[in-house]
């Protein structure tokens, strides 16, 4: 795993090769991706694992990688600990599942619950998709209004975004009878407005998207 480690301390760290053989010693820390959980091919992302407990050691695991976990001397943070592990430069290889484990023992087989997984995906891998409101990008309170996600290539699904979040929507492209690969979100009724992006992905590799389509604000009146 091709991970480097980012601290605010001289702390050391260690390759450990194999698996753990017991967890859920401890509560689960959390784990969240710093600037966000969209990285650009190239780009770097940090993932941060803390605790409100004083874990002398943190492991970051990636789902289905059982070999080179990285392990980390926790450092104290806020009355707790944690530890920042980078991925630099994000490439094909990287993105994943992760999920991150504290210890408070010299043992490397106690470990606490794993954290809540963090979903690591990397960005503009395709082309950028077009985004587009129907009836309009300008809507009363209380209306509806439908994004639609469209490109020539063809992707098998389509992520929206709101306001620079992780997409929690997700639909199923459809071909439309002039070739493009669609997607329509049906939003509403409408009270807040919102600038939307969207994403296009192929069903063989759900952690690398295109490049995000160019922004589209969405106002209500």
């Amino acid at each position: 795993m091709a991970l480097t480690v980012v601290s605010m301390a001289c702390v050391g760290f260690f390759l450990v090769h194999g698996v753990w053989t017991q967890k859920g010693f401890h509560r689960k820390p959390s784990l969240q991706a710093l600037p966000g959980p969209l990285v650009k091919s190239g780009e770097t992302v940090i993932l941060q694992c803390w605790s409100d407990i004083m874990f002398e050691h943190f492991l970051l695991h990636r789902k289905g990688i059982s070999e080179d976990l990285l392990h980390l001397v926790g450092e104290p943070c806020d009355g707790g600990s944690q530890a920042n592990f980078s991925i630099d430069p994000m490439k094909p290889g990287l993105p994943g599942t992760y999920r991150c484990y504290g210890s408070v023992t010299q043992s490397l087989y106690e470990w606490s619950a794993p954290s809540d997984p963090v979903d690591i995906v990397m960005t503009g891998r395709y082309g950028k998709p077009s985004l587009s409101a129907q009836p309009g990008p300008r809507v009363q309170a209380g209306e509806n209004v439908t994004l639609s996600c469209s490109s020539w290539s063809s992707f098998d699904v389509y992520h929206l975004s709101r306001d620079g979040e992780a997409p929690e929507l997700r639909l199923p492209a459809v071909r439309s009878v002039n070739g493009t690969f669609q997607a329509h979100f049906p939003l509403g009724p409408v009270t807040h407005g919102g600038t939307y992006t969207c994403f296009g992905s192929l069903s063989n590799s759900s952690y690398r998207w295109s490049a995000p389509s160019d922004p589209l604000s969405v106002s209500v009146t």
